[in-house]
């Protein structure tokens, strides 16, 4: 038979509060007896400083409890507990939160199941892990949910602390602080099937357009240039997630078609920017297949000269997605954009097709890391690792070296102490179309670059 609630001593410390709640944990055997129904206040609580709904999902009652109390020490408004991930989807659908904050070693569905579970129903939510398992299993967690589109804000080795929670607490206000979206891009479910006709027209009539995103210098706050990136404004069902019609474009045999378009576009931006005193290279994506057509290079140059826009403005950014059917080709076409004069970047280096082989045999000028790498690095040693190598290997080998997905001011004095040249991400600015660009220019919101031309 259970036994009758203990009341709360309502002169007593934090720490006794504290001891009374793990008690009465303890007692019931059920973690919901904690934080789940309120306490009504007593002397030595604190006050709520952030006003965030956080679920607790830990099977171990005691350890539950004192997560809680961190929590609550730390000024959080509301805490919720779940002792198991079903319990925990269940209370979801019930109730919204702002973050899970979940172990990974749990009976019944694990952490890792848990989070799969999370990115398939509900992946708005924000996930943050403390867990006793090694540091490389919580970041192999982290990694996972990351590449399912879950936000991952932060992962706490266990036992959790009162810093831990104040590190969460302002985690989830610079997360709440970040830039909104311009406008939300339509899934593949809102569109017809999407035809070689459809895409045709969407080019000839620049419903899919370059929107630029500055990319900076860590040295001067400066923008430095710019990357075009293809967006699709539908004129029925608005703005069309790149996710859903570049593959698209691959399927149909668009590549080519979109590189001239978007190189087109970003020379035309970059005259227009050059009118108003704006000196702003310009970087554009070129699928690495394209390359087996040993033209390209000429193609690309003539375009460029003809708008007579220097060709050391204009850099391509080999994309890591395809590679070309002989290497040869690779090589030679790559090698002859630099002898035209052009900028070549290594794009999303440390996944896809790249290779320690093709960056020392190439003349690169710029190594891209991509965001896996740089997006948490800031607190997950693996990542540190594998992106400060990133940094001094392109260093070593003569090329700036940009991050991309910067999201957060940790990661962002991340990178300037590990030496990295420029930056780009949401933290920045997310991309936006060109007259928006010029907007920022004109402002000085991130005191331009880029170089003033008199």
């Amino acid at each position: 038979m259970a036994s009758p609630p203990v009341p709360c001593p309502t002169s007593a410390s934090a720490p006794a509060i504290a001891a009374w709640r793990i008690c009465c944990c303890v007692r019931c055997q059920s973690i919901h007896c904690t934080i789940h129904s309120r306490l009504p206040s007593c002397a030595g609580e604190p006050d709520m400083r952030y006003p965030y709904h956080i679920l607790v999902l830990e099977d171990h009652p005691l350890q539950c409890a004192h997560v809680c109390d961190m929590l609550e020490q730390a000024g959080f408004a509301q805490v919720d507990t779940a002792h198991s991930g079903t319990d925990a989807l269940a209370r979801i659908g019930h109730s919204t939160y702002d973050l899970i904050l979940l172990d990974l070693n749990m009976p019944d569905m694990d952490g890792m199941q848990f989070i799969q579970e999370l990115a398939e129903h509900y992946p708005d939510i924000l996930i943050a892990i403390t867990s006793a398992c090694s540091p490389r299993m919580m970041d192999s967690a982290s990694h996972m949910a990351r590449n399912m589109n879950l936000t991952v804000i932060d992962c706490y080795a266990k036992p959790f602390t009162a810093l831990n929670a104040q590190s969460l607490g302002k985690a989830l206000e610079q997360h709440s602080h970040r830039p909104a979206a311009t406008a939300p891009a339509l899934p593949a479910e809102s569109l017809p099937a999407m035809t070689s006709a459809m895409l045709d027209a969407a080019l000839l009539t620049h419903q899919i357009e370059p929107w630029f995103q500055p990319k900076c210098s860590l040295r001067t706050g400066k923008i430095v240039g710019v990357e075009a990136l293809a967006r699709w404004r539908h004129p029925d069902v608005g703005l069309v997630s790149p996710g859903v019609f570049l593959p698209a474009i691959t399927e149909h045999g668009k590549d080519h078609a979109l590189l001239i378009h978007m190189l087109g576009g970003a020379l035309q931006a970059y005259r227009r920017w050059a009118t108003q005193g704006w000196r702003i290279p310009v970087s554009v994506n070129l699928p690495t297949h394209l390359l087996d057509d040993a033209t390209l290079p000429d193609q690309l140059h003539a375009h460029v000269i003809a708008c007579g826009v220097p060709a050391e403005d204009v850099t391509f950014e080999l994309l890591e997605s395809s590679q070309t059917v002989d290497p040869g080709l690779f090589f030679m076409g790559a090698g002859r954009l630099r002898l035209k004069g052009f900028g070549l970047a290594q794009d999303d280096f440390g996944i896809g097709y790249s290779s320690m082989h093709s960056l020392t045999a190439v003349p690169f000028t710029e190594l891209k890391i991509d965001r896996a790498f740089v997006s948490g690095a800031a607190v997950t040693g693996t990542l540190a690792a594998a992106t400060i190598t990133a940094i001094m290997l392109g260093k070593e080998l003569g090329m700036k070296v940009t991050a991309e997905g910067v999201e957060s001011a940790e990661d962002l004095e991340f990178l300037r102490n590990a030496g990295c040249d420029y930056v780009q991400g949401f933290l920045i600015a997310r991309p936006a179309p060109e007259s928006e660009l010029t907007a920022l220019l004109d402002r000085e919101l991130c005191p331009s670059s880029t170089t003033h031309m008199h």
